[in-house]
């Protein structure tokens, strides 16, 4: 199987582990950077990756970025892509069972070592369950609206353009 990797310079050390791991597993591994430890942008890594990911250049993808936090945010703006940021075996198994995720996040400055091989150990091993979870993923993949501000709801104040509010008082 072929798995995409990336990371900026906090997830560095930890793809490079990744990597190794899993081609040790027998998995071929498509290595998209970055190549150095020197500071970079996490989201130019995470939208590369999820590109090619879409594009079928691989069956799943690990993004590990200082917390994964920031590379989840940016891989789940691509419509198909299921970014699971996890912190445990018991985060990664259920991502892939019930969510279908097919790209593993982690944090470099957050997560072990031996817990980040564990999490893509399972990550990579288990399936989907599908069943009532699969009406589930459907409706994330269903057309939300969803823009940069947030949901779009009128009730969500926390969210909502300003400019709705004066159009809304009108």
């Amino acid at each position: 199987m072929r798995i995409l990797i990336a990371s900026d310079h906090a997830g560095f050390e930890l793809k490079g582990l990744l990597a190794g791991h899993t081609r040790e597993a027998g998995h071929e591994v498509l290595d998209l950077g970055t190549a150095t430890p020197e500071s970079v942008d996490y989201p130019d890594f995470a939208h590369e990756l999820a590109r090619r990911l879409l594009a079928g250049e691989g069956v799943f993808g690990v993004l590990v970025c200082g917390t994964g936090i920031g590379m989840s945010i940016t891989a789940n703006r691509h419509r198909g892509v299921r970014a699971a940021l996890c912190h445990d075996a018991f985060t990664a198994e259920l991502a892939r069972r019930h969510n279908d995720a097919n790209v593993l996040c982690m944090g470099g400055r957050t997560t072990g070592p031996g817990v980040a091989v564990q999490m893509l150990d399972i990550f990579l091993a288990t399936p989907f369950e599908g069943g009532r979870h699969q009406r589930r993923v459907e409706k994330i993949e269903a057309e939300t609206g969803l823009g940069a501000r947030g949901s779009g709801l009128e009730t969500d104040s926390l969210c909502a353009d300003p400019s709705r509010d004066k159009e809304r008082e009108s």
